[in-house]
Order: C-alpha cells, then structure tokens, then sequence
C-alpha cells in the first residue's frame, strides 16, 4: 500500500479517507486543508482521469510544496490551488469559477512541518518565536495575543480550548511572566507551575489553547461545516479528520442532525431534516501498522458522512465564542 507521507508531513489514514469520499470517480473534490498535498495524491491516484481536485491552505509555504508535489506527481493541469482559509472555502471556489462539489476533506489540526519546524512557534519541544499563526503574514501571535489578554480572558481561553483544570491559576502565572518572545520562555513558566508528572500534558494544553485562539479554529471549523453543506452535491460526501474533543465534538453533532447541539429535528412524519446522513457511528481510526510508522495517527479520528436532498435554512453567523 503506497506511503503518501513526506518530509514535510506524514497525512492520516489516507487510502481510507479516498475509499470513503470518492462516490463519482470524475467528479470535483476539494481538500480543504491542503498542507503537505499528502490527501490530494491519494485522492488523484484513486479518481478517474477527468477529475480535479482544489486544494486550500492559508499556509503559503504549503500552498507552493504541494502544488509542486502534484506537478511532479503528473497532477498539474487538474489541480486548483487555492490561498485562503477553509472557512472560506466557499467564496475561494467561487471565484475561481468552481461550483457545487461531489466531496469534501478537511483534515483539522496542525502539519508535522509546521510542528517541527521551530521558528513556527507551535511547540513547546523546540525553542524559536511564540508565533503560531497558520498564515505568519496576517492577524496577531500568540506572544501578542497574551500581551493583550486579562487573566480573566486568559484563564477562559486555557479552560475553554485547552481544558486546562488549573485555567485560573495558570493565567495568573503566564501573564506575570509577560512579555513573551519565545516558547522555550512560555514553557519555563508552565514547568514552573506545575508538579513534575503533570508537566507534559500542562505544556500540551496551553499550547493547543493558544494555538486555537490565535487562529480562530473552533469558529472557522464551524463555518467551514456550514459551507461544506452549501457546497457538496446530493450524495457528495464530507470526511473529516479531528484530532482532539474540542474538534471531533461539534463534527460528530453536525453530521449527526446538522445543528451543532447535535439535537436531530423532524418533520411531522417523523423523518429527520438533517443535510447530512452519518456514515460512521464510530470514529474511524488508523490500525497498528499506520500508527507504528506515524505516531501523531493514534489521535485521529475520522468521520464520514453523505449529502441528503434537505436543504436546510441560513445560518446565524453567530460565533461559538467571543473573547
């Protein structure tokens, strides 16, 4: 079975997520967190000769490795690279010309790359600027992020997006060590804070706290869902790969009922006004030889579902929270 990993980043469950979304092996799928162009290849492999495929990244380093890897690959002239947020992903097909779609990727999270690259600032492991901003040339890092912050507001970030139980206490201490310019300086702190045997996974929720409040993950997840239903045909399909609760949880309600309190609405008849039909009651996850060869695979999770004929009404434009 072909390895679609590279230096750049190793992608999850690749063969599977090609199995699972491909319904029309002509048709125009969108990959809509592009990263290495690791999914993409899969995608192409397993497509007919007349398909495309556009793929979406903020990051533009991302953009130019993987556009690169597919023209290589033979992929060029049916790939559409596209410089944007997922959450976008609706205006960016639009304006390349593109209309509705037979499936959609999203595959959330952070690339090995950029989690092992340390002037990106994503991990506590490797010394380099606290950046984290998926796109560095556009909205605030993380270091100007805490320089703004009330420990009140700090403290609902950690608990909210990190599930950090000493939220409050851990604020306290992160903000009385500001300014910040480096995460090997945050995480001095939090080791500080902390008795020894909780220090790994301390370090790990601040850090995916403040990586989820810069980049507005939580809120573009949910837009990029509703897009997503905007978007895919009728029996088009949806793959979504999560790697955390804070992810998995609204997805797993979305493709369940369409409404992110997971609560299914009826019609008088009894049948159920969801745009999407869930495919995987349980999350899909890699088996022991993927995991053995990508340790980052073991969280992952993947769900799949299909595109009904219900239509269901705008959304609110409502964010899931403010800050």
């Amino acid at each position: 079975m072909r390895d679609y990993g590279t230096p750049y980043h190793a992608p999850v469950l690749c063969h599977t997520v090609a199995d699972r979304l491909i319904t029309d092996r002509e048709g125009f799928y969108v990959d809509a967190t592009l990263g290495g162009g690791g999914h993409t290849h899969a995608l192409f492999d397993a497509l007919g000769p007349e398909a495309r495929v556009a793929g979406i990244d903020r990051d533009p380093e991302a953009l130019e490795i993987a556009a690169e890897r597919l023209r290589l690959a033979g992929y060029a002239g049916r790939f559409m690279p596209l410089s944007g947020r997922f959450a976008d992903m609706e205006t960016l097909l639009l304006g390349a010309g593109a209309g509705r779609v037979s499936g959609i990727l999203m595959d959330l999270g952070v690339s090995s790359h950029q989690l092992d690259v340390g002037q990106r600032g994503f991990s506590h492991r490797l010394d380099g600027p606290l950046d984290m901003r998926m796109d560095q040339t556009r909205g605030v890092s993380a270091a100007e992020f805490l320089d703004e912050m009330s420990e009140v507001d700090l403290a609902r970030v950690l608990r909210t997006w990190g599930e950090e139980p000493m939220a409050r206490r851990m604020a306290r201490a992160i903000l009385r060590g500001r300014p910040y310019r480096s995460t090997t300086g945050l995480a001095d702190v939090i080791r500080e804070e902390v008795p020894p045997h909780k220090v790994s996974k301390s370090l790990a929720r601040v850090f995916q706290a403040l990586r989820i409040a810069v980049n507005g993950e939580i809120d573009e997840l949910r837009s990029a869902l509703e897009a997503a239903t905007r978007l895919v045909v009728p029996g088009g399909r949806l793959a979504v790969i999560s790697y955390h609760s804070l992810e998995d949880r609204p997805v797993k309600r979305y493709l369940r009922s369409g409404h992110f309190d997971g609560d299914v609405r009826r019609d008088l008849y009894g049948n159920a006004m969801s745009p999407w039909r869930d495919l995987t009651r349980r999350a899909i996850v890699a088996d022991e030889e993927e995991t053995a060869t990508n340790p980052r695979a073991r969280s992952a999770r993947l769900r799949v579902a299909e595109r009904t004929t219900y239509e269901p009404a705008p959304p609110t434009n409502q964010t899931m929270t403010e800050y």
